[in-house]
Order: structure tokens, then C-alpha cells, then sequence
């Protein structure tokens, strides 16, 4: 069944990917949202994503057979209290959170349980608001769901079966489950990408020698530490029992890996890596999934003047946008000088057919 209305409360990048996404798919779904962030209102109605801004929770939200929550995580318990009376008999009330334990345990006993499925589109990047979302972001991302014991398997099923509509890969998952497993691929590693550039900032001198000389390596692992500090602050707060069972199992491991780099256990520290590595190499990186794909090539590039415009002309005459184009000054673990990201798979190899043909020496990842 294809609904007729469907509300957004929260219209930041993963609300505004989700709304883009159903009006690409879907242009006659009316579409309504409310957010405290009235530029994102307005964005989003120049480009007729939506039809109606609401100035707050308004009766047009019961209306709306599909509800999503898309604030940050404890906002969502806020707006719960709010939401009952609202939600209509016949409305699917749902949230974009990556922690869902909370938000269940304050459905249980209310009139919301039964309208409710939780949602958790693995997708997503360090930047934030509406302004970065994408009609595309759902594209082939696992869409976790969680729906309440209360929740109709009709229910469930015609909002699972939206959900693939919309391109994504939906997976129906026990909430608890849920947040054992973001806790462990999402969660940690971000509390260990923030960790670690904050450890570098606090070693690095007054010439800042370690932030100019940043090699591949750190830019990759530390990467995500540039997500949003509110929802990271609010996802530690809320998943706090998971990521602590988390942490003592790493911090373990950690103590465990320091006491073998102090007996020079070279079996160990070679089993260490490859076990890893062969982990790591064995990870579905298809654009799915916690580990988004990443269209990007590397290229080698004569140090002369107009070498990166040419290459840019060449390009762009053929319309084929970059995304994100950077000359690599320490090549530890990198092949070409120049660095170059597209946003779609089918760019990326039309660029490297077309660079190659222009005989530029092309490395692909």
C-alpha cells in the first residue's frame, strides 16, 4: 500500500535523505514536516520536497499514515509525550535513532505501542543537516526495523516492504539485539576515532607537526570523528550499558596487545595483523552496510601549472562531477599524488576510462 501522507519531525540529513528519497520515488506522497531549524523548512520547500512546513505538532500530523521521528535521540523521548493523542488509528509511528532500547522502553504502555516499529537506516555521514542530504542515501543501506510486540505483523510487513521500496535493505532485528550490534560496529569506533584525534591533539607541538604531516592512515580512521557531537553525546547517553560492556572488552584487548608488543611476541603481533587484515579484506564493501562505499581514485600528476584544471576540464567537459579533489602530501600507503572522490559508482569508471585515454597513470581502490 502506497500512503497518502507521511510526516517528518526532524528534517536534518538522515530525515531530509529519507523525505528526498520518498519524493523521487514517490512525487504524488504528500509530504509534511516540522523542525525548529526554519532554513531547512524553507529549503525544503523551494525544492517542493515537502508541501506544508508545520510550526509545531499540529492535527496535520494525524493524518499521516507513516510518522517518522527524526530528531536526535532524547529529542525523540520528548516528542513521544507529545505525540500521544496525535498519532492517528491508523498511522505507522516510527524514528531514524541508532539506539533503540530507550525509545522502547518509553513506548511500553502507552497508546503509541501499537503504532510503532522502530527504524535505524545505516547510512550516513560526518556531515549533518538538511542541506547534505541526498535522494540517494537509502540506496542498497541496511534499514533496520524493530517493531513493538504490540505492532501488527500486517503493519509490519507493509512498512517493511516500503522500506525496500525505497531502495534500502530492510532488516527486522529484537531492539536489544539492535543496539548490541550498532554498539559494537558503529558506536565503539566512533568513541575510538574520537579518542585517538584528541590524543594526537594533546601530543602534537606548536607547529602542529602531526596535523600537517596526517598520513592516509589517520585521515581514514579518524574520519568519522567529524560527525555531529550532539548525536554522539546523545547516543553514549543512551546506549550507555551496551558501549561500556563494549569498552571493557576493548580495553582488555588493548591491554592484551601492549603486553605482547612488550614481550616482542612475534607470533602473536603477526597473527594479531593478519587476522584483522583477513577480517577486514572479507567485509562486503558494496555501498551497503555500517562501511559505505566510497567512489574514489588516485592519479599521478606532473608538479606543473594547470595540471589539476586540465585534468578538472577534462572531466567536467565530458559531465562528470567531483565530489572531492585534493593533492596527497604523504604518501605513506597511497598511490598517485592527486586524490580524486565522484558520487557515483557509474563516474568513477567513466573517469577512468576517459583519464586513461587522455594517458594519465590511474591507480582504482
Amino acid at each position: 500500500m502506497i500512503p497518502e501522507k507521511i510526516g517528518f519531525i526532524g528534517l536534518g540529513l538522515i530525515g531530509g535523505s529519507i523525505a528526498k528519497t520518498i519524493h523521487r520515488i514517490y512525487p504524488d506522497i504528500q509530504l509534511i514536516a516540522y523542525d525548529t531549524d526554519d532554513a531547512a523548512l524553507a529549503m525544503a520547500l523551494e525544492e517542493r520536497v515537502i508541501a506544508s512546513a508545520c510550526q509545531g505538532l499540529t492535527e496535520e500530523f494525524s493524518s499521516c499514515r507513516y510518522l517518522f521521528l527524526c530528531t536526535p535521540v532524547q529529542k525523540n523521548l520528548d516528542f513521544l509525550r507529545k505525540l500521544e493523542g496525535l498519532v492517528g488509528k491508523e498511522s505507522i509511528l516510527t524514528d531514524v535513532g541508532s539506539v533503540k532500547t530507550s525509545i522502547h522502553q518509553a513506548v511500553v504502555g502507552t497508546s503509541l505501542a501499537p503504532h510503532f516499529i522502530g527504524g535505524h537506516p545505516m547510512a550516513g555521514s560526518e556531515k549533518s543537516g538538511y542541506q547534505n542530504a541526498t535522494p540517494y542515501l537509502l540506496e542498497n543501506a541496511y534499514y533496520i526495523l524493530t517493531p513493538t510486540q504490540e505492532a501488527s505483523p500486517g503493519c509490519a510487513e507493509e512498512f517493511r516492504a516500503f522500506i525496500a521500496s525505497l531502495g534500502a535493505i530492510p532488516i527486522v532485528l529484537d531492539y536489544t539485539e539492535h543496539d548490541f550490534v550498532t554498539a559494537s560496529i558503529s558506536h565503539l569506533p566512533h568513541i575510538l576515532a574520537s579518542s585517538l584525534v584528541n590524543l594526537v591533539k594533546g601530543l602534537d607541538n606548536s607547529s602542529q607537526i602531526m596535523k600537517r604531516v596526517a598520513a592516509g592512515g589517520f585521515r581514514d580512521i579518524t574520519r568519522i570523528a567529524s560527525s555531529s557531537p550532539v548525536m554522539w553525546q546523545q547516543i553514549c547517553l543512551t546506549n550507555q550499558a551496551q558501549i561500556l560492556r563494549l569498552l571493557e572488552s576493548f580495553i582488555a584487548s588493548l591491554e592484551q596487545t601492549k603486553a605482547e608488543i612488550a614481550s616482542l611476541d612475534e607470533a602473536y603481533l603477526f597473527d594479531f595483523f593478519q587476522s584483522a587484515k583477513d577480517y577486514r579484506d572479507s567485509l562486503p564493501l558494496t555501498g551497503s552496510g555500517p562501511i559505505p562505499k566510497v567512489y574514489e581514485l588516485y592519479c599521478d600528476m606532473v608538479d606543473e601549472a594547470g595540471g589539476i584544471a586540465a585534468l578538472a576540464t577534462i572531466l567536467g567537459t565530458n559531465q562528470i562531477s567531483i565530489k572531492n579533489i585534493g593533492i596527497i602530501h604523504n604518501r605513506e600507503f597511497e598511490d598517485g599524488v592527486l586524490h580524486i572522490e565522484f558520487y557515483q559508482e557509474s563516474a568513477l569508471k567513466d573517469a577512468i576510462a576517459l583519464l586513461r585515454k587522455y594517458h594519465y597513470t590511474v591507480y582504482e581502490r
